[in-house]
């Protein structure tokens, strides 16, 4: 991993758009992810689909894709018969499919006669929570140790940083515990760089009830964290949020909501009706609250990214 390039375009100033939901997309496009595994599942049985959803969402003006590595564990892995060697190379194959989707779009802008974009690939670092695949990441209060959590998280961030990702993407983190261990083993992994991004349940605290200072605190200052914010969160809740973590810190501030419905873990299956939009109007105002790098978690589609993008680049 070498985080120059995207430390340089966080140092511009100017606004960098993520990808939305990979899930989302790829279902569809018809895939089944109602596997434990989710989206990780298809790093071996149908990569070609987790390509198309990238491509899907560089081509609506994403610079950021996030890839398919969100629950792709050791653990995981292994309750379906993976070994470990097997595992590391599907952690670096998730990387390697964001590469192919980035190129791609890369030849189609030179056909097109079109400016060359910068565009990067964050990894995902999922939450203990994923790996339980029972909605923990929504719940947070997991009973482990940060040093318990570390461990856990150590050996992924290990493999994905030999990759050629741009920047971790440290998501959905519900308790202020498992932003404290990944944060500390960051100088273990030189020249990574990180954003961290919380889920929250309301507009003032983390999933675990914790305030969102209190997350915010432990990753301030720390090495190798290049911004900190919100994700998998009702749009609602954005505008407190951004406020609250901008009176607590410096650091760019990174926003991906959800589409607002909730989360069903015992159906696999996304319930109710968000009552805000991740639109144009939003993505406006994130960024007048502060927030550099914008995009949307589940539900979330490439349409959706296209009017951000269209948002976010202002008058022409």
């Amino acid at each position: 991993m070498d985080a120059t390039a995207f430390r340089e375009a966080i140092d511009a100033g100017e606004p960098i758009l993520l990808d939305g939901g990979l899930s989302t997309q790829i279902e569809a496009q018809g895939a089944d992810l109602s596997d434990r595994l989710w989206s990780a599942r298809l790093l071996a049985d149908d990569p070609d689909e987790i390509v198309r959803a990238h491509l899907a969402f560089y081509r609506a003006g994403a610079r950021v894709a996030t890839t398919a590595s969100y629950q792709a564990t050791f653990e995981g892995f292994a309750r379906r018969g993976i070994d470990r060697a097997s595992a590391e190379s599907l952690l670096r194959k998730s990387v390697e499919l964001a590469a192919e989707a980035r190129a791609r779009v890369a030849v189609e802008e030179q056909a097109a006669g079109r400016a060359p974009v910068r565009r990067f690939i964050a990894a995902s670092v999922g939450a203990y929570g994923a790996m339980l695949a029972d909605g923990s990441e929504y719940r947070g209060n997991y009973g482990r140790t940060i040093a318990q959590l570390a461990d856990f998280h150590r050996a992924r961030l290990r493999v994905l940083a030999a990759t050629d990702a741009d920047v971790f993407a440290v998501e959905t983190i519900p308790e202020v515990e498992e932003a404290a261990a990944v944060v500390a083993l960051l100088p273990e992994v030189p020249g990574a760089a990180a954003w961290v991004s919380f889920s929250c349940r309301d507009g003032a605290h983390l999933n675990s009830g914790a305030p969102i200072e209190d997350g915010v605190a432990v990753v301030d200052g720390a090495p190798g964290v290049v911004a900190v914010g919100v994700n998998c969160t009702a749009p609602e809740h954005l505008d407190e949020l951004v406020a609250r973590i901008r009176a607590a810190t410096s650091l760019p501030i990174v926003v991906y909501p959800n589409s607002g419905e909730g989360w069903d873990a015992a159906a696999r299956r996304w319930v109710g009706h968000g009552r805000d939009r991740v639109d144009a109007e939003a993505a406006r105002r994130w960024r007048e609250l502060g927030a550099e790098l914008i995009g949307g978690c589940c539900r979330v589609t490439p349409d959706q990214i296209a009017v951000l993008a269209l948002a976010l680049r202002g008058p022409a």
